[in-house]
């Protein structure tokens, strides 16, 4: 809102200093100073709330060293990150760019699946929250509306680079016009762009124009995936808040040089007009992620509940839907990767065994993978540092696709 105040006094009146906010930089400063100041001035506030309403966290007896100190300690704080993230998008960002309007949809609508099934673990002492089901009719709903949007809607359109030559010994390289196209990026490979439409349209030329038809369900598909792997990772202090942090951070930059025709060019990657406006909102985030974490460290004073994880998953998933970086997610989510495999391998093997041997046996002294590592003495402070290091080169691997190919 703070965009179109100050774009109309410059204009109008041609108040100094409001040409400013024309500037991404400067607002995505200010959002990440905002998100900050509010996840840590009200965040202090929300958790005293919460105490006082008593909605604490029912720790199950899991055999784990330090779990009955958890038990009691304030849970919903998803809505520290929600509220400081929505407020400083409302001021700063241009509200009528349809990344920012998605965004928008998928932390209201993320949040409010993960704050009912919080309502309910919390206030009518169920520990099963909402029913599995009814999470992936929530997932699969947003997948839908994600995949449609970005499938129909006009302002999501790319450029595409063209040689034009000059003469024998020269050539340049121009952009064509925007265009509507379900291309993406797959890493680490030259010419590494790649056209959903073809998965249909090799059959037969005019399936090309129904290839929504695998792109809607391709996005239902991540969105469910990554979210659930956020929500699985939320299981010790700062680990989902912290790696989290490191993947919006990254997906940032592949925002921001995207959506610049300059870094496109010159990094030779795909330009996609007006997604460079989501530097506003993931600063938005980031800020909101470290503030929460100033609170959610061990030993935690609150804990982020579905309402917050679920929600993270989501905003990584359609962000890096986006900038047509999806393909990435394996590598840049790897934290996410390894919790949520740690316990289909865990289950699978131990369905497997009990059959095969009448005995169900485990891969893991307990999954997800960070209940492994604590079960084998570490510290969940140690445990949290490392999984932050290797999603640190994680990160640092995915920016590198940047260039090399």
């Amino acid at each position: 809102m703070l965009y179109y105040l100050f774009e109309y006094l410059e204009k109008t009146y041609q108040l100094p200093g409001a040409s400013l906010f024309q500037f991404l930089s400067f607002r995505a400063a200010l959002a990440i100073l905002t998100s900050l100041l509010i996840s840590t001035v009200y965040g202090k506030r929300i958790i005293l709330y919460l105490q006082r309403k008593q909605v604490g966290e029912s720790v199950r007896d899991l055999g784990l060293d330090g779990q009955a100190q958890k038990s009691g300690t304030p849970t919903m704080g998803g809505l520290i990150i929600i509220m400081a993230t929505i407020v400083p998008v409302l001021l700063f960002s241009k509200l009528d760019n349809v990344y920012i309007q998605l965004l928008l949809i998928t932390t209201l609508w993320m949040g409010a699946i993960g704050f009912l099934d919080d309502y309910i673990k919390v206030f009518k002492k169920d520990k099963e929250g909402l029913k599995g089901r009814f999470k992936i009719i929530g997932q699969v709903g947003l997948g839908i509306i994600v995949g449609v949007t970005l499938y129909f809607h006009p302002q999501v359109t790319i450029k595409e680079k063209l040689q034009e030559t000059i003469s024998v010994s020269q050539q340049v390289q121009v952009f064509d016009e925007e265009a509507k196209s379900l291309k993406t990026t797959i890493p680490m490979l030259k010419n590494n762009e790649f056209d959903y439409a073809d998965l249909i349209g090799w059959m037969y030329s005019d399936f090309s124009h129904y290839a929504w038809l695998i792109f809607i369900p391709i996005v239902v598909f991540i969105i469910t995936a990554v979210s659930n792997g956020a929500n699985l990772t939320d299981g010790i202090d700062g680990l989902a808040a912290g790696s989290s942090a490191i993947i919006v951070l990254t997906l940032g930059i592949f925002a921001w040089v995207s959506g610049n025709i300059i870094f496109s060019d010159y990094l030779n990657i795909m330009y996609i007009p007006r997604v460079s406006e989501l530097v506003i909102y993931i600063a938005a985030f980031v800020g909101s992620l470290i503030g929460f974490l100033w609170y959610n460290t061990f030993p935690a004073q609150i804990f982020m509940g579905d309402t917050g994880s679920l929600t993270i998953g989501g905003i990584i998933a359609v962000i890096a839907i986006a900038v047509r970086k999806e393909l990435l997610i394996p590598v840049l989510c790897g934290i996410f990767l390894i919790e949520n495999v740690s316990v289909i391998l865990q289950v699978g093997y131990f369905k497997y065994s009990r059959k095969k041997y009448g005995v169900g046996k485990r891969i893991f002294k307990m999954a997800p993978l960070h209940h492994h590592y604590q079960k084998l003495g570490y510290h969940e402070s140690k445990i949290v540092t490392r999984f932050w290091i290797v999603g640190i080169l994680l990160a640092i691997v995915s920016l590198v696709t940047l260039k090399l190919r």
